[in-house]
């Protein structure tokens, strides 16, 4: 093994999913492919958890306990210990609730961290530790130029200090193919112009757009009377939704197809005639994955979606809650006279920014 010359630290990465589990392992696929080792030390998760990414490049390290107390101090005195020994060249904090740990142990050994930043967790005034743990970083790593405005504003760092590593997609996975016939019969499908989101839906964030969507139907019905809207996804927000969906008249427009395993997306991506998502990210990895498919894609104009839609290049980008702007451009992206509804060209373009052998270019880059 190349001599180990970085530490990663995360909270969990194998033993759940969401946007900041995918993003990590991206960095660690990437980093993989570099002349590079690493020590990865993981609070949250244990060792009989699948992990994708074991390789001679990584050595991982693992402290889920019973008693989350008990855990955090076999980490923290193993993870000092390290630094100790070891003298990396570099930490990289994986989340900003480790930071005032990782600032605590690194500082006196003068050794320089990164953090990592995702999204909303960083976006308003963080108490005096972890703001302090970010101003005392040697480098900011954030998603998006939105993200990183934010983070910025309100937590006192240098704008100077931060870079950016942008999300990925893999173009050999999420890629055109045909309408998958037995989804388009499950989903009852058949002969409709499909809208589409992927989202969870939760009533905690309620802001993925999707009762903005079912509040512009009606205006959409009007041009196109065949249109359906599936929503992937699941939570506890649906009921909220399915009753909004009732009052407008529009039940029968709306599906809710609940959770889709990740190997599956690709194929239901393809279901659909425009990727509806009028939100608030930090970035919006959704949005490089339908057009990845060659879908046109819909955002907000206020939000970390301004990198995957290239500022509007690449989709269009409304209010996050202005329906009748969000019906006014579904109507657009149905009827497919614009550029950005050309699938082949959208997957190029988008693909050469954001395709996964960009990413590891990047990340090297950083390094």
């Amino acid at each position: 093994m190349p001599h180990t010359n970085h530490v990663f630290v995360f909270l969990q990465v194998f033993s759940c999913e969401g946007g900041i589990q995918s993003y990590v392992k991206d960095i660690l696929q990437a980093y993989s492919q570099l002349d590079l080792s690493a020590d990865v030390f993981l609070l949250r998760d244990d060792a009989t958890v699948e992990n994708s990414l074991v390789s001679e490049r990584f050595r991982f390290h693992y402290y889920k306990a019973k008693s989350p107390i008990v855990g955090r101090m076999k980490f923290a005195i193993a993870l000092f210990a390290h630094l100790l020994t070891h003298r990396p060249e570099r930490v990289f904090c994986g989340h900003i609730l480790l930071a005032p740990l990782i600032e605590a142990l690194c500082k006196p050994l003068g050794i320089p961290y990164t953090v990592l930043t995702y999204g909303k967790e960083v976006w308003e005034p963080l108490p005096n530790r972890k703001q302090k743990a970010l101003q005392n970083a040697d480098r900011i790593w954030a998603i998006s130029r939105y993200s990183c405005d934010r983070a910025c504003a309100a937590n006192g760092i240098a704008h100077d200090k931060a870079d950016f590593l942008f999300c990925a997609v893999d173009g050999a996975v999420f890629r055109p193919q045909t309408k998958d016939l037995e989804l388009l019969q499950n989903y009852q499908l058949e002969n409709c112009k499909v809208l589409m989101t992927v989202a969870r839906l939760w009533s905690g964030d309620p802001y993925k757009g999707v009762d903005v969507t079912i509040r512009a139907l009606p205006q959409i019905l009007k041009v196109f009377p065949d249109v359906k809207y599936l929503v992937i996804g699941r939570g506890d927000d649906q009921p909220r939704l399915a009753k909004l969906a009732e009052e407008l008249g529009v039940s029968d427009r709306v599906v809710f197809a609940g959770f889709v395993a990740t190997d599956a997306l690709p194929k239901h991506y393809c279901l659909a005639d425009a990727y509806v998502m009028p939100s608030q990210e930090g970035f919006g990895i959704v949005y490089l994955e339908a057009m990845a498919c060659g879908v046109p894609v819909l955002s907000g104009d206020a939000d970390g979606s301004a990198d995957p839609l290239q500022d509007g290049r690449l989709g269009w980008q409304v209010p996050h809650r202005d329906p009748d702007k969000v019906a006014i451009a579904c109507i657009e992206m149905l009827k497919g006279e614009d550029q950005r509804c050309d699938g082949k060209w959208l997957r190029q373009k988008s693909l050469a920014i954001f395709d996964k052998p960009a990413f590891v270019e990047r990340l090297k880059q950083l390094l």
